[in-house]
C-alpha cells in the first residue's frame, strides 16, 4: 500500500490515521469487521528495533517527511491510530521492514534461503548472520533455540561518509545535488528504481549538448528533472524493435529520432543498468562469501529486479565471476515484504498463543 502525497509530508498523526483508514476500509471491504487479527506491519525505513513489536524511525527516506515521528516507536504510534478510530480489533504483534518481509517470504519458499534484497524505488539487503558474531547483540543468547539472527544491513546509506567516491561521476554529483536528501543514500542512489530513470537522463543532456545526440537540440522536457523514469530505461532495455522505443522519445520532445539517437540512448541505458547491477552484485557476492554457506537462495523483490529484462542475468553473471565458488540462486518473491511480514504476524501470534497455553497449565 502506497500513501498519498499528502500524509507524506504531514504531521504522524494524520499519517498513522491514514493507515488506521485504510486498515479499517480492508476489513469492511472483505466482510471481517469485528473479528481479531493479528498484524504484521511492514516499514521499509531505517529503525532501530527493540523487539519483535518495537521499532523507533531514525530517519525518513525517499518521498516521506512527516514531523513527529523520527526517534519514536512506530507500531505505538500506529496501535494509537487504530485505538483513536475504536472499531477494529487489530494487535499489530510484529514489525518488519522490506528487505526482511523478502527473506521470510523467501524462506517459506524454499529453505536455502538466507538473503532478502529489494531492489525497487530504494534499494535495502539483510542477511542470517551468526549470533556468535554479532558484538553488540542486547538480547539473551538463546542459541539452543537458533544461533542465527537476521542482520538488517540498511545499504542504502552506504557511502554516505564518502567511502565510495572512487566511484562517484560527474552524473551521479549533479543527480545528487538536485535529490531530496543531498549526501545522503549514496549507494541506492547509483541503482534504484527512483534515481536510474534521472542517471540516464542527466547522461542524455550531457550528450545532446555536445551534438552527439537529437543533433544537439534540447526539448524543454529531457531538460526537466525526472521527466525519464526508470521504466522507460526498462523498456528501452527490452524492446527489440522500435515502436516502444519512438514512443519514449516523443514524450521527451523528439518526434523524428534517428536509428542512431535510438542505439546511442540504448547503449546509454545498458551501460547505467550493468553498472548498477554490478554494484548490486558486488555487495551480495560479499554477503556469500562471509556466510560460507553450501548454497543460499536470494530472495529478491521491486520493480527494478521484476521489470528490467536484463538484471537477473547481468547479476548472475557478475554474481557467479566475483563468488565462482558460492552456490547461489536468484528468486523473485513477489510482494515478498508485504506478505513476510504476515507470514510473521502469523507466526508470533502462534508462539503468543503457545505461550499464554504453557502459562495457564502452570497455574
Amino acid at each position: 500500500m502506497s500513501s498519498p502525497t499528502q500524509p507524506r509530508d504531514s504531521h504522524s498523526s494524520q499519517l498513522f490515521d491514514y493507515l488506521a483508514d485504510c486498515i479499517h476500509g480492508f476489513l469492511e471491504e472483505n466482510d471481517l469487521l469485528g473479528k481479531e487479527f493479528p498484524l504484521g506491519f511492514c516499514f521499509s525505513f531505517p529503525m532501530t528495533q527493540k523487539a519483535l513489536d518495537v521499532g523507533l524511525l531514525v530517519t525518513w527516506t525517499t518521498n516521506y517527511n512527516c514531523t513527529g515521528v523520527v526517534g519514536k516507536d512506530v507500531v505505538l504510534m500506529l496501535r494509537e491510530a487504530l485505538a483513536r478510530r475504536g472499531d477494529t480489533n487489530i494487535d499489530v504483534v510484529a514489525i518488519v521492514n522490506d528487505a526482511t518481509g523478502t527473506l521470510v517470504k523467501g524462506a517459506y519458499l524454499d529453505h536455502n534461503c538466507a538473503i532478502g534484497l529489494i531492489l525497487g524505488t530504494g534499494s535495502n539487503a539483510c542477511y542470517l548472520e551468526k549470533l556468535e558474531r554479532i558484538e553488540k547483540w542486547e538480547g539473551e543468547r538463546c542459541e539452543e533455540e537458533s544461533d542465527e539472527v537476521v542482520i538488517d544491513i540498511e545499504w542504502g546509506a552506504f557511502g554516505d561518509n564518502g567511502v565510495l567516491n572512487f566511484i562517484k561521476t560527474d552524473f551521479d554529483k549533479t543527480l545528487d545535488q538536485n535529490s531530496l536528501l543531498v549526501h545522503s543514500f549514496t549507494f541506492e542512489k547509483y541503482f534504484s528504481g527512483k534515481h536510474l530513470g534521472e542517471l540516464v537522463r542527466i547522461v542524455l543532456v550531457k550528450l545532446v549538448r555536445e551534438k552527439v545526440l537529437f543533433d544537439g537540440r534540447a526539448s524543454e522536457t529531457i531538460l526537466t528533472g525526472r521527466s525519464m523514469k526508470s521504466a522507460d530505461v526498462s523498456q528501452l532495455e527490452g524492446d527489440d524493435g522500435e515502436s516502444r522505443a519512438r514512443e519514449i522519445f516523443a514524450r521527451l520532445g523528439y518526434i523524428k529520432a534517428t536509428d542512431d539517437d535510438i542505439a546511442v540512448v540504448r547503449y546509454v541505458c545498458a551501460v547505467v543498468s550493468a553498472r548498477a547491477a554490478l554494484l548490486v552484485s558486488v555487495c551480495l557476492a560479499v554477503l556469500l562469501e562471509r556466510m560460507q554457506k553450501p548454497t543460499v537462495t536470494i530472495a529478491i523483490d521491486g520493480s527494478v529486479y521484476k521489470l528490467h529484462p536484463r538484471f537477473h542475468t547481468l547479476m548472475t553473471e557478475y554474481i557467479s565471476t566475483l563468488a565462482p565458488n558460492r552456490p547461489f540462486k536468484l528468486m523473485l518473491a513477489e510482494d515478498g515484504s508485504g506478505k513476510g511480514a504476515g507470514l510473521v504476524a502469523a507466526v508470533a501470534d502462534r508462539l503468543r498463543k503457545a505461550a499464554q497455553r504453557r502459562a495457564s497449565m502452570q497455574i
